[in-house]
């Protein structure tokens, strides 16, 4: 108790001197940084997820071929959860009477009570009306069609539509629905209606092949109950859903978005040790002289280590708690903000941001600021009277040494992501290191040159090299910091304009399915009437999986023995059928990642192209034979290429690509895509008149989701990266400043001997200049290089160098390292030269 009274009262005694104010106002502002960003990426990610569910209809959804009951219906009463089921079965839809009756195979889809549990259906309930949110389901009696499917059987508002033995009006057209995004291939008119209206229809009957789907929303945790319950209790035919099993385009955005969102965590643990360990060090000098007086009068290395941990200690407590309780209040604003912009519900803050701000804090705060208090035990007592005497010992470097561990285990901590680390942290020590080696360059170059100059600018460029080991740590601190706050610039940048490149306003809307050879030219004549580029039509041919390397490939149910999404997710994938097809050229939305694609050639035997997703989940390899059943014929082929497939581009994309000549002597269908025009409402009714085989399928509802999904990340991509540059530019400040007694004090001398105002502040601006373009153009230089690193190797995005945003960052680099010295160093022209020299020296 004695010794943590001994380090009260020196942190008070710190404090209302000032020793204290920049490494408390650092650590605040770290704390501050790292919370704050974590409070909005938690909240941000949470309200995202739940957008996201508005997909499935709830928040998690198990589908079975016979009635769900047992454990999973158990799990699902269970309290913090609402649950809803529906019944799905394909069935002839029927429009009109005897005389002009129109049919079609639909998918007839009866909803309970409840449902959507998230999201809504967005209908037209009147010709020419306009679209709203519906309430709720179709009443008993009528139903709702999908309007592309009303399109396609001609069906108008106010009809009776027959569904087996029942007769229901339709009320409505549907132009969103809750769960489309997750099946928009799904070619069949869609048709809705009441679940209580479905017995009538006699088609609930034994052997009929009936779908059922039971759905659940309720609080994250209890939620995660039930996916974990359900899925131990999952039988053969039955399969659980959730968000991450949504469509590619779906996934990549937000999987995106949590990632850039761990990016910007990462900056500010960057920037926080940065800043602290720049504070500490000044710190630490500044108590070098009365740490010599303490051993003249006799007090121990204990008790000097003990003194100043203790007031570390105390200093970590008090900043952390600060940075944390102002965090709070940030967020609560930034979240009602978000909240308005978003046009969502943002669930409240959680705990754990704040429990990793103290630990983010104390952790950078004794791995950054004990090697300078152990440093402090060793001072010699001497050191009263000779000021020059080094007091570093080599227990301060292994300290340092295990700092740096400590701030690769953050790093690791806060990415979420191996590879997101790994290449943080590679990155670091790289520009670590160039900028140290550019330092020590730009010091001999400017002992070389300060001869040859004058002035003001002699005195300024000669302080670079007389302080040496401060000005290499002003380089590497003040480097290492813009490189991280370039590096999110360059990040966010590259994601922004990719999301705004794949969701065009022109990317297709209608995808044209069951194209016949003959009728090729046919349709393409049709787009060239409506004004319409001529479409791209890609065969398509359905096979089913069944031998993979020899060995036949046999379903499994989703279960919880298998361990892992993956394992779950390859299981379900064997049993379905894909839409193999064959190129001999690629677009831009595919590119070969591994092996050699066949190009102009025609091989002899058949070969595969394989997207390399799917291959990783099914662990297919290059070399690998594959089989598939084609209508009862059997072809087998070799993977002798992977790709990486664009799904955002909405365009015909293929797991499978099968060489040219593979599929001659199989039945066909071709497929395409084109953007057509909102006004042009007459498209579909008009070419299916012309061709009644088609099937069009209308996805502007899905585009609209996706876009307004897309926004809404880029919202909170843009939120958390202004807030992460105005935290960090702080951050920034207060390491700069951290390192400016010696200016002060040779600033206080000069205005002694008579230096005017103009001449001290040309100095200091040429000094910061040289330091800030060093740290400036290899900050952005590192950046760029990273940022393609982690552009094309965690985010999955094409990247190219641009050049001019290198020269932008060095330039913002001697902006930040010049504005921010001569903020830092403001006391020395405004303070009379005795204050000055007084308090530093008292």
């Amino acid at each position: 108790m004695r010794l943590l009274g001994m380090a009260w009262r020196q942190l008070r005694r710190d404090f209302a001197s000032g020793d204290l104010r920049i490494l408390f106002s650092a650590l605040v502002l770290a704390v501050l940084a790292v919370t704050a960003i974590g409070f909005v990426t938690d909240r941000a990610e949470r309200a995202l997820a739940l957008e996201a569910n508005r997909l499935l209809g709830g928040d998690a959804v198990v589908i079975g071929d016979t009635p769900l009951d047992g454990v999973v219906r158990e799990a699902a009463g269970a309290p913090g959860l609402r649950s809803t089921q529906t019944q799905e079965l394909s069935s002839m839809v029927r429009v009109g009477d005897a005389d002009d009756e129109r049919l079609k195979f639909g998918d007839v889809r009866a909803l309970g009570e409840g449902f959507p549990l998230r999201g809504r259906f967005r209908i037209v309930e009147t010709v020419d009306g306009p679209e709203h949110d519906a309430d709720g389901i179709p009443e008993r009696g009528s139903v709702w069609m999908s309007r592309a499917g009303a399109d396609s059987l001609g069906a108008r508002l106010g009809d009776m539509i027959g569904i087996g033995e029942s007769r229901l009006r339709l009320t409505a057209l549907v132009v969103q629905e809750p769960d489309a995004a997750l099946d928009y291939f799904n070619i069949a008119p869609r048709v809705f209606l009441n679940l209580a209206d479905l017995p009538a229809t006699g088609l609930v009957q034994e052997g009929s092949r009936l779908r059922y789907r039971l759905v659940v929303a309720g609080e994250p945790t209890a939620v995660e109950r039930f996916v974990r319950t359900a899925r131990q209790g999952l039988v053969r035919g039955q399969r659980l859903e959730t968000v991450q099993d949504a469509r590619p385009e779906m996934r990549s955005a937000l999987d995106r978005a949590d990632r850039f969102l761990s990016l910007a965590a990462l900056v500010s643990v960057v920037l926080a040790a940065v800043a602290v360990a720049m504070a500490a060090r000044r710190h630490s000098e500044r108590h070098l002289s009365s740490t010599a007086v303490m051993r003249c009068l006799g007090a121990s290395q204990r008790t000097l280590v003990a003194t100043h941990g203790g007031e570390l200690l105390l200093v970590g407590l008090i900043a952390s708690s600060l940075g944390v309780l102002i965090a709070f209040v940030l967020q609560w604003l930034v979240g009602n903000w978000l909240s308005e912009a978003l046009k969502l519900s943002i669930p409240a803050a959680g705990w754990v941001p704040a429990v990793q701000g103290y630990g983010v804090g104390l952790v950078v705060l004794l791995t950054f600021g004990a090697p300078p208090i152990l440093a402090l035990r060793r001072v010699p007592a001497l050191r009263v009277l000779r000021r020059d005497l080094d007091r570093t010992e080599p227990s301060s470097w292994l300290v340092g040494f295990l700092g740096v561990l400590g701030l690769a285990a953050l790093l690791w901590w806060k990415a979420g992501s191996a590879g997101l680390a790994s290449a943080m942290l590679l990155g670091i020590i790289a520009t670590l290191g160039v900028l140290a080696a550019l330092a020590w360059g730009l010091i001999a170059v400017v002992r070389r040159l300060r001869s040859r100059l004058r002035g003001s600018l002699r005195y300024g460029l000669a302080n670079v090299s007389r302080r040496a080991a401060t000005s290499v740590a002003q380089v590497t601190a003040l480097g290492l910091g813009l490189m991280a706050l370039l590096l999110l610039t360059f990040v966010r940048t590259d994601l922004l304009d990719r999301w705004q490149v794949s969701l065009a306003q022109e990317a297709p809307n209608r995808f044209i399915l069951n194209v016949q050879e003959d009728q090729m030219e046919p349709v393409r004549a049709f787009m060239a009437e409506q004004g319409l580029s001529a479409p791209d039509l890609f065969p398509m041919v359905r096979g089913r999986l069944v031998a993979h390397n020899g060995e036949p490939v046999k379903a499994a149910p989703d279960t919880g023995d298998a361990g892992s999404e993956e394992e779950r997710r390859r299981q379900r994938r064997t049993d379905r059928e894909y839409n193999l097809s064959t190129a001999d050229t690629l677009r831009e939305d595919n590119r070969i990642t591994a092996g050699t694609f066949w190009g102009p050639r025609r091989p002899e035997k058949p070969e595969l192209s394989v997207e390399e997703g799917f291959a990783k989940s099914m662990g297919w390899k290059l070399g690998d034979r594959v089989a598939f059943d084609i209508a009862g014929q059997r072809l087998e082929a070799t993977v002798t290429s992977l790709r990486e497939v664009e799904w955002e581009s909405f365009r015909p994309n293929f797991i499978v690509l099968v060489s040219p000549g593979a599929l001659v002597g199989y039945a066909a269908s071709y497929i395409t895509a084109v953007h057509v025009p909102a006004e042009r409402t007459r498209f579909t009714a008009e070419l299916v008149a012309r061709h009644p085989n088609l099937s069009v399928v209308d996805i502007d509802a899905l585009l609209k989701q996706v876009r307004a999904t897309a926004d809404q990340v880029s919202t909170v991509v843009e939120v958390v990266f202004y807030f992460s540059l105005l935290a960090g530019l702080l951050v920034l400040m207060a390491a700069v400043s951290a390192s400016q007694d010696e200016r002060l004090l040779e600033g206080g001398v000069m205005r002694v001997l008579g230096g005017s105002r103009r001449q001290l502040r040309l100095a200091q601006a040429s000094e910061f200049a040289a330091i800030g373009l060093l740290s400036g153009l290899t900050a952005a230089c590192a950046a760029s290089v990273l940022a393609g690193v982690i552009a094309t190797q965690v985010f999955n995005l094409p990247w190219q160098a641009d050049w001019r945003l290198v020269l932008v960052g060095g330039g913002l680099g001697v902006l930040a390292a010049v504005s921010a010295g001569m903020f830092a160093t403001r006391r020395v022209l405004d303070a009379p030269p005795s204050v000055t020299l007084r308090e530093l020296q008292g």
